[in-house]
């Protein structure tokens, strides 16, 4: 498609695609260097996914920000990207903004524990620097003409010497994410995005019995039978497989594996709190001297007891003491080990970030600026990286929007 230059509007320094977390943070710190800045986001509204993150609370930063809770495909990238001192500028940049953080069990909220809080002061202080934002403004085309970056949108044109992609991921808006498409263009790599920090689908002609139990237990996910990685949470069982945000944490290892066409299996310790489940049923035996749909009560939700002796081949009205050790054992196995295939993830509109993106090996680590196209910078979830659950993914957003903000005209 040719550029439309007659459309034309808006001559800038700088042009923010996306008015999302990274892209009202990178927006931000270039205003503050006293560059002009336009932002155009295709939404009604701003920061629309900040409302939704820690279920309205926002969780924006984590105590723990270890580069173990982020997954990339050059993991290399997030340890040249997480320095001390960059986390510490992400901190003094809330600290600045009027937020004072309450931390939970190293989670940071705003103290108001509203989501809007964040969303806000950061609106407040585009509003403040003079941040021109144009909302329903979707981009059409986008060029670079003798160092200048020529933008076409569906609400007029605008031309920039520096660009800054911000689109987000394909994970929680439904639609096609545009901001690969632009990367493309310019030459990048986009590694298969996937969604993560998803429920898990899988077979089973229980779930329609199990939906609604929620249960502390341990998942374990196996690929190739090959244990991968393990979470302790609260596990949420549903009609279609499980959810809660230990599944969530490895949801996305399961999505890059069944889409390499591998075996993958979550085995549920349903009990991880009793380090010896053997001698603790021996035990038990002695004191409670009941038929097995009782002799679990107040142990286990009555619904999972009859999916757990039913998998067991173990009728109810069996005491525990009257098992021989193969049906102990299978009985101890489904309790600590409960097998689920998964065949599946929800889809995008369902998970909270994407996993893939812009292969980081095209971009500098230390400004986040395109090694293929000078003057552009792509930063936040467009890039190939993904973290855990507890602000990990807000804090890359963060990070890279600041360290992106200070380094454009920096020469």
């Amino acid at each position: 498609m040719n550029l439309n230059i007659e459309k034309v509007n808006n001559i800038m320094d700088a042009i923010v695609i996306g008015a999302g977390a990274s892209g009202l943070t990178c927006a931000i710190t270039l205003a503050r260097k006293g560059l002009s800045v336009t932002i155009f986001e295709k939404l009604e509204s701003s920061a629309k996914k900040i409302l939704v993150t820690g279920n309205g609370r926002c969780n924006y930063w984590n105590e723990d920000f270890d580069n173990k809770y982020f997954h990339s495909n050059n993991q290399e990238f997030i340890n040249e990207v997480n320095t001390e001192r960059n986390r510490k500028e992400v901190l003094s940049f809330f600290d600045g903004l009027g937020i004072v953080p309450f931390i939970k069990n190293g989670y940071y909220y705003p103290m108001s524990m509203q989501a809007s809080s964040i969303k806000d002061v950061l609106l407040d202080e585009v509003k403040k620097l003079g941040i021109k934002i144009v909302n329903n403004s979707e981009v059409i085309n986008v060029k670079k003409m003798n160092d200048k970056f020529f933008i076409e949108t569906t609400t007029g044109g605008a031309v920039s010497d520096y660009l800054v992609v911000a689109t987000g991921s394909n994970a929680y808006y439904k639609g096609k994410n545009l901001g690969y498409d632009l990367c493309k263009s310019f030459g990048h790599n986009i590694i298969d995005t996937l969604p993560s920090l998803v429920q898990l689908v899988g077979v089973g002609d229980y779930f329609n019995i199990w939906a609604g139990i929620r249960n502390n237990s341990k998942v374990s996910i196996y690929v190739d039978n090959e244990l991968i990685k393990e979470e302790t949470g609260e596990l949420m069982l549903t009609d279609y497989g499980i959810s809660g945000i230990c599944v969530f944490n490895i949801s996305g290892i399961a999505a890059k594996s069944l889409h390499q066409n591998k075996n993958v299996e979550v085995g549920i310790n349903f009990l991880p709190n009793i380090d010896n489940l053997k001698t603790f049923l021996e035990e038990r035996s002695n004191k409670v001297d009941k038929e097995l749909d009782k002799f679990f009560e107040g142990i286990l939700n009555k619904k999972l007891i009859d999916i757990i002796l039913k998998r067991t081949n173990l009728k109810s009205n069996l005491k525990y003491k009257e098992l021989n050790d193969i049906e102990k054992e299978s009985l101890i196995k489904n309790l600590s080990s409960f097998k689920v295939k998964i065949i599946d993830t929800k889809d995008f509109s369902n998970a909270q970030v994407s996993s893939g993106g812009v292969d980081t090996k095209e971009i500098n680590p230390q400004t986040f600026e395109s090694k293929l196209c000078k003057g552009l910078f792509i930063i936040g979830e467009v890039l190939d990286v993904d973290g855990d659950c507890g602000g990990y993914n807000l804090g890359f957003a963060w990070l890279s929007g600041i360290v992106a903000g200070r380094s454009v005209n920096s020469d």
